[in-house]
């Protein structure tokens, strides 16, 4: 299982000097959630930016990270609002992999808990999913890409009916 880091609220960080929430240019609230786990999981970081500033080369780049690799199980930690965007992209290319996006509504430097639940549940599903797919975990579920969708009136994800 490689775990690939695309940055967004999850990893944002206050910045003291301009007062704003800045995507960090690093993997240090994912490091720190592993740290409570008794595994070792490979971990690399590929694009630090907020989704809404994902492009298609930022998508590709991800895409050609999975086909290069020798693993067969992703997450993608991702921002929320182009989530379902990269996670289409990534569903018309890949067929033989497992694929989970996981994000959080809440950066972990302010709510520790809601990015860290996602992650575990993240990488539990990832491990006992048999079904190839992309899928998405956010909010406590975990769905095929296309059938969970951001609320943004209540900012939270739930399931298509």
């Amino acid at each position: 299982m490689l775990i690939l880091n695309s940055g967004g609220t999850f990893n944002k960080k206050y910045n003291p000097l301009s007062g704003e929430l800045e995507v960090a240019y690093n993997n240090s609230a994912i490091e720190e959630i592993l740290k409570s786990v008794d595994f070792k999981y490979d971990l690399a970081g590929v694009v630090y930016k907020d989704s809404l500033e994902m492009t298609m080369d930022d998508r590709k780049r991800i895409a050609n990270i999975i086909m290069e690799s020798k693993d067969d199980t992703f997450i993608i930690v991702h921002g929320t609002d182009t989530m379902h965007l990269s996670a289409e992209f990534l569903a018309e290319i890949f067929e033989d992999r497992k694929i989970v996006f996981v994000g959080a509504m809440r950066p972990f430097e302010i709510d520790n808990i809601e990015a860290s639940l996602n992650l575990g549940i993240a990488i539990g599903f990832a491990k006992a999913i048999k079904e190839n797919g992309v899928y998405i975990c956010m909010s406590g579920h975990v769905e095929q890409w296309n059938k969970i969708h951001k609320n943004t009136k209540f900012g939270k994800f739930e399931v298509a009916i």
